[in-house]
């Protein structure tokens, strides 16, 4: 069987201290990002890492997995929207395209706070793809962060819903 590495931070200086919730971020990027350079399940990845993780998967790690499992239509089609014409999904470059679905799932489907989950994925892209990829990514986080549900003031919704536009 083939070893699928995940990405690895650039060695023109990665965050040197990483928070417990950033390397859980980390882990779910290179979860994401093998699954889908193998053409797998992306919660059977998650297993498998999981069975033969030293340390452990954290808790954080599998909530972000599989809320971009259970919602990836939903979370391209968010970020397809914001695309300027003759950019795809597909177009971006793979780590990118993963952190971005982590950062949209936890602006619509989290109460991760705006400027953390646009600024964790700018950072993660910074140490781990190309170096236009911050920019890009912020552009199209920042795109989607400005057309967030506002919350219901009379309380937390059971689940939460990214507008549609209607």
């Amino acid at each position: 069987m083939t070893r699928v590495t995940a990405p690895r931070p650039r060695p023109s200086g990665p965050r040197t201290r990483l928070s417990t919730r950033s390397k859980a971020r980390k882990r779910a990027v290179d979860i994401l990002f093998e699954a889908e350079l193998r053409g797998g399940d992306p919660l059977a990845t998650l297993e498998e890492r999981t069975q033969a993780a030293d340390p452990p998967v954290r808790e954080f790690t599998r909530e972000l997995v599989r809320g971009v499992v259970s919602y990836q239509r939903e979370i391209d089609g968010r970020i397809r929207s914001v695309l300027r014409p003759g950019w795809t999904l597909e177009r971006m470059p793979r780590v990118d395209r993963n952190v971005a679905r982590i950062a949209v799932y936890e602006l619509d489907w989290t109460d991760m706070a705006t400027s953390v989950a646009v600024s964790e994925a700018v950072a993660l892209v910074q140490d781990l793809s190309t170096d236009d990829s911050p920019a890009f990514l912020n552009g199209v986080l920042s795109a989607i962060a400005a057309d967030r549900p506002v919350p219901d003031p009379s309380g937390p919704d059971e689940e939460r819903r990214p507008a549609t536009g209607d």
